[in-house]
């Protein structure tokens, strides 16, 4: 019953955030997971009614990839004529919120697309259920970090400095570490006490064999939170 109430609440806040802001003729990034999912099926229905026409779109993931040919959403690449390298809007989910609406995100491995989404986007739109709202980010939801994997004991060493505790992330249904689309390895890694989220995201970046964290606050998205009670809260200036 909990599970269908969460698929409920993340679908509810997918639909809102598209009939909100998505329009025709949009460059439109497209996140990855469970919640950013029921928003790509929405564009998608949008587009087979002919509610929406001429969307371009970004996938920053293999799994939104597959999704975006399942429904017929035309998907590009960033280097591509046809998105010159940024994007009107990007509507992603995301793993924490705090209450200035900075982030973390990569759960599912993809923050490195996810982030190049977001930060090239004029408009940046997160969706998420009400249990993703926090009040500071670091000490609960772990940090992904994706790493060269040459350099996993310097980077390790680096964030146990920083007064973090830092575990390789384990693949499921396969033996050994997960391993991104880039070919890199992901460490998790969880503050003791409290951090400044923007801080931290330029200075773990500044660590040699790091290719991107899940700290995100380089641009504030709009918030749709769905409720346990039916309501979507929107947050943050569209």
């Amino acid at each position: 019953m909990e599970q269908d109430s969460g698929r409920l609440m993340k679908e509810a806040a997918g639909k809102a955030a598209v009939d909100a802001l998505v329009k025709s003729g949009m460059k439109l990034g497209l996140g990855t997971g469970s919640t950013a999912i029921h928003a790509v099926r929405r564009v998608g229905e949008l587009l087979a009614q002919g509610t929406l026409r001429d969307i371009s779109a970004f996938a920053t993931s293999f799994q939104t990839e597959i999704e975006c040919e399942k429904l017929g959403i035309p998907a590009y690449t960033l280097n591509s004529k046809e998105l010159a390298g940024g994007l009107d809007l990007t509507i992603d989910g995301a793993d924490e919120v705090d209450p200035q609406n900075r982030l973390i995100k990569g759960g599912g491995g993809a923050m490195l697309i996810e982030k190049l989404a977001a930060y090239s986007s004029a408009l940046f739109a997160v969706i998420v259920d009400e249990s993703k709202i926090v009040q500071t980010l670091g000490t609960g939801f772990p940090v992904p970090v994706e790493v060269v994997p040459s350099a996993r004991v310097q980077v390790v060493r680096v964030f146990e400095k920083l007064g973090a505790s830092v575990i390789l992330r384990e693949a499921l249904r396969k033996a050994g570490p997960v391993i991104t689309e880039h070919g890199n390895i992901i460490l998790d890694i969880r503050f003791s006490a409290t951090v400044d989220p923007v801080a931290m995201e330029t200075e773990i970046n500044k660590t040699p064999g790091v290719v991107e964290n899940g700290f995100f606050t380089g641009n504030i998205p709009v918030v749709y939170i769905a409720h346990a009670n039916g309501t979507i809260e929107t947050r943050g200036v569209k």
